[in-house]
């Protein structure tokens, strides 16, 4: 997960190991993770220097937490600092204002021009030269003393510094300051918040040939943008929405799920209730590596009973409806939607589901008459409590079309007027079919007449 070095003030280099190292991994489904590592270090008697590298580059340092598991009254921070200030050639460049450097300069024929002298002013931009202007780069803003008395602006070719400037780091790391009442082995654990690690749920929904039932499947995909490998790692995911204050990074990963014509693997996560949230802790440890997407499976649930809908609602527009003064006129409304809604509706209660659902993305699947699973439509659902009821909206149905119209339109005064609907549906299906209209009624509306 990262590399652990120890160094002793004015005691010589004390030492530190693997031994006993436990990963941890954290992932909300907001784009952040907690990150733990548990490790033994040899601390010495008095002021030592303990330094973590290869942590996440968008770790959150305000967050970052150390303490001694030995002996947690023994051990006292007294300095704690996340160096980010990376090796480049820029930052090399800029830091090294004051000294000395040289500019060596291709220019053809195996010939070669040096420019030696102090930087002056920082470079702003690095261009690569592609054609023979120099033989290297550009430096854009980096101004040049030469040891004849020369300004030089802006040179071209390859950048050579005579001393490696301070403050600069390899990798990011966090270093401490540590002060220890005796001298041994303590076990240790660095904690530490980062943006770009996020989770999201994929599901593969199985229709039966009747549309009675449902096979489901559920999947994690994991999303590692945070800019460090964490293997080994005990992995846990939080579902719920976790308010916090700063602005939430990038969308996470949103990818096709897997779908699985075979039987759907056992779930690989253990569910259990967290405050007002959901922990969903994966059995063993696996390597979540940075820039990777994995998927793994979190829940299955076979022949849970589920009811198709068909729901018309052919209401165009909502302009101006709440107010009788504001109705543009007989014009308005006149037709409206003609799509039939075909809804999908899951209860989720035992002893076929009755699960925690994290929200994420249901896809549903029917089998064609060879038995090959078709896709039918998709939705995405909130995070659903057990004993809710998952409501998809899948798509249009074909052979059934609604129709909305307005035949009378009066306008009785300035706040009132009087209307007459006709709402049509037709059926080309070869069963009959159950079809739920819907009609907004808006303001102080009343029906005074209706069909039988």
């Amino acid at each position: 997960m990262d590399r652990c070095v120890v160094a002793g003030s004015g005691r010589g280099v004390g030492n530190a190991s693997g031994v006993g190292r436990i990963g941890s991994l954290t992932i909300y489904n907001q784009n952040f993770g907690v990150v733990k590592d548990r490790r033994q270090v040899e601390l010495l008697k008095g002021v030592t220097t303990l330094i973590v590298e290869d942590v996440a580059q968008q770790i959150d340092p305000t967050t970052v937490h150390f303490k001694s598991l030995t002996a947690p009254n023994g051990v006292t921070v007294r300095e704690q600092n996340y160096q980010y200030d990376l090796i480049n050639p820029l930052t090399m460049l800029n830091k090294s204002v004051g000294k000395r450097v040289t500019i060596r300069q291709n220019l053809g024929n195996g010939q070669q021009k040096e420019i030696t002298g102090v930087i002056l002013a920082p470079v702003t931009a690095q261009v690569a030269q592609t054609g023979d202007g120099g033989g290297g780069a550009s430096y854009n803003g980096l101004v040049i003393k030469t040891d004849d008395g020369r300004i030089v602006l802006n040179p071209v070719g390859e950048a050579h510094l005579h001393e490696m400037p301070a403050g600069l780091v390899p990798i990011p790391r966090l270093v401490w300051l540590v002060d220890s009442a005796e001298a041994g082995k303590h076990d240790v654990e660095v904690s530490y918040m980062t943006q770009g690690l996020t989770w999201k749920a994929d599901y593969v929904v199985v229709l039966s040939a009747d549309d009675k039932l449902v096979d489901v499947t559920g999947w994690v995909t994991l999303d590692n943008q945070s800019g460090a490998t964490y293997e080994n790692a005990n992995l846990q995911l939080i579902a719920g929405d976790v308010r916090r204050i700063q602005p939430e990074g990038p969308p996470g990963y949103a990818g096709a799920a897997v779908m699985r014509m075979d039987a759907a693997p056992a779930p690989q996560f253990a569910e259990e209730s967290l405050f007002e949230y959901h922990l969903y802790t994966l059995d063993g440890t696996t390597t979540v590596r940075d820039r990777e997407q994995k998927q793994m499976t979190l829940l299955s649930a076979n022949k849970a009973p589920c009811v198709k809908k068909f729901i018309y609602d052919g209401r165009t527009g909502f302009w101006g409806i709440m107010n009788p003064e504001f109705r543009p006129g007989e014009q308005w409304d006149t037709s409206g939607y003609t799509k039939v809604n075909v809804i999908v509706e899951v209860k989720n209660s035992r002893p076929n589901l009755g699960i925690p659902l994290p929200k994420g993305r249901m896809r549903l699947y029917k089998a064609d008459s060879k038995g090959s699973l078709q896709f039918v439509g998709e939705d995405a659902i909130d995070h659903t409590p057990k004993d809710e009821t998952v409501r998809l909206k899948v798509g249009d149905a074909f052979d059934i079309v609604g129709e909305h119209k307005r035949t009378n339109f009066r306008r009785i005064s300035d706040k009132e007027v009087e209307e007459t609907f006709e709402i049509t549906v037709k059926n080309h299906k070869s069963e009959e079919v159950t079809v739920s209209v819907i009609e907004h009624l808006w303001a102080d509306w009343r029906i005074t007449q209706k069909s039988a």
